[in-house]
């Protein structure tokens, strides 16, 4: 409880996160007797494990994909493919981001990269800046789900769970979430009368973006296409992925210049470096969490409820959500999985299920204030306020609230993909 009052007192106060769940693990050591020796064990064995070189590896080569020109090829795709309906340039941006969602795995870098080249057109087609804003980051929140995911290797890290099988048990949802989303932008725009010259869609001009486009599309197929033919790990492919990158950038679309490549691997060192602190302090301060038995206290929290897993589903939706608003993805994930994954599994739960229900609702505090990464970004990129965006996103937070209910009422359709390529799990 000492633990959980100063964590939440230090972050009321504006200590940084990571500080934050340090300050709390020293206190709960000091209460409990453990040398603070833990502190930095619990950070070795945070970066030991060798997958987390994926992340990074995945960062950076999103960023020299985005640089090399490939955001702007997947773009064009899209606008062959949707962009002469009402609400074109929206449809555009979501459809943009599911295809960038494979390069990226950050849902924040896919609304700067989609919403950066798409955004200033909606706004010259009179698009209303926060529905514009909105568009492009309740789109870019897919870069969470859609594989390569950063948030998904994360919750693998954490439980020991098959990042490869975390991946194909996101390609589903990201899909019909981005479908969904179409559903919700098209609506909006065609009652607000936003863009599109109502042309019938024809087939040649798709096809000659696509040709055109072929490396960008690619780039998905060449590196989870490895992963799941037995040629690559995760983070042999995410080495690839960069090399993929970087062939692409600076001898196919030419469109990477060697000052691209600096700023990418900047780009990569500051996200790198900033995750790291966040899980050597969060490590520790979720093992203490186990070692003072939080699941078991909150587990009999739940026990009268376990005969309705549906309802033991939603109510930890609501807490993911709720905590989202004010923690960022990466330390809720490591420190609630502790918490929340027995739970889970008590009522029945798969943990892969169960994985890409927590990043789902991750994606909702990507959109919600008052951290909410994803709307500062788009604020940025509209040049209007963080508020007015939040207002804007509220009805594309539909489709996630309906995913998220519908998990928690069944999983099945998320483990279908993978026990269909990778076997039923033996778990």
């Amino acid at each position: 409880m000492c633990m959980a009052i100063v964590f939440l007192l230090t972050i009321v106060i504006g200590v940084p996160i990571p500080f934050a769940a340090g300050i709390a693990t020293v206190v709960g050591l000091y209460i409990a007797d453990i040398p603070l020796a833990l502190l930095a064990q619990s950070a070795y064995n945070a970066f030991e494990p060798f997958p987390l070189t994926t992340i990074p590896l995945f960062v950076l080569a999103g960023q020299i994909m985005e640089k090399g020109g490939m955001s702007e090829k997947l773009i064009e795709i899209a606008q062959k493919l949707v962009g002469a309906y009402k609400g074109g340039i929206g449809l555009v941006t979501v459809v943009a981001c599911m295809f960038f969602s494979a390069l990226s795995g950050s849902g924040p870098a896919t609304t700067a990269a989609i919403g950066s080249i798409t955004i200033p057109t909606m706004l010259k087609e009179e698009y209303r800046p926060r529905f514009a804003g909105a568009v492009a980051a309740a789109a870019g929140a897919m870069g969470s789900m859609i594989p390569p995911s950063n948030l998904l290797i994360i919750y693998g890290l954490v439980t020991d769970e098959s990042i490869p099988r975390l991946f194909l048990a996101g390609i589903v949802p990201g899909l019909f979430l981005g479908f969904l989303l179409c559903v919700v932008t098209y609506a909006i725009a065609r009652k607000n009368n936003y863009g599109g010259s109502g042309e019938r869609f024809t087939l040649g001009p798709l096809m000659w973006a696509l040709w055109e486009g072929k490396w960008a599309i690619g780039a998905p197929v060449f590196i989870l296409g490895g992963i799941y033919a037995g040629f690559f790990t995760p983070s042999e492919a995410a080495a690839a992925a960069v090399f993929y990158g970087l062939f692409v950038g600076l001898f196919i679309y030419r469109g990477l210049t060697w000052r691209g490549v600096y700023e990418s691997l900047k780009f990569t060192a500051i996200i790198i470096g900033s995750i790291l602190f966040i899980l050597g302090s969060t490590k520790a301060f979720g093992q203490l969490v186990t070692l003072f038995d939080i699941p078991d206290m909150v587990s009999n929290g739940f026990a009268g409820l376990i005969a309705y897993p549906w309802l033991v589903m939603l109510l930890i939706g609501v807490v993911y959500i709720f905590v989202g608003m004010w923690l960022e993805s990466i330390p809720q994930i490591i420190i609630f999985t502790a918490v929340m994954l027995p739970i889970a599994t008590q009522i029945g739960v798969d943990p892969i299920v169960f994985g890409v229900f927590t990043v789902m609702t991750c994606e909702v505090g990507f959109l919600t204030p008052p951290i909410g990464v994803n709307l500062f970004v788009a604020s940025k990129l509209t040049k209007t306020s963080v508020e007015d965006i939040s207002v804007g996103v509220i009805p594309l937070l539909i489709p996630y609230l309906f995913i998220i209910v519908l998990l928690a009422f069944w999983g099945d359709w998320v483990t279908w993909l993978p026990d269909l390529i990778m076997g039923p799990s033996l778990d």
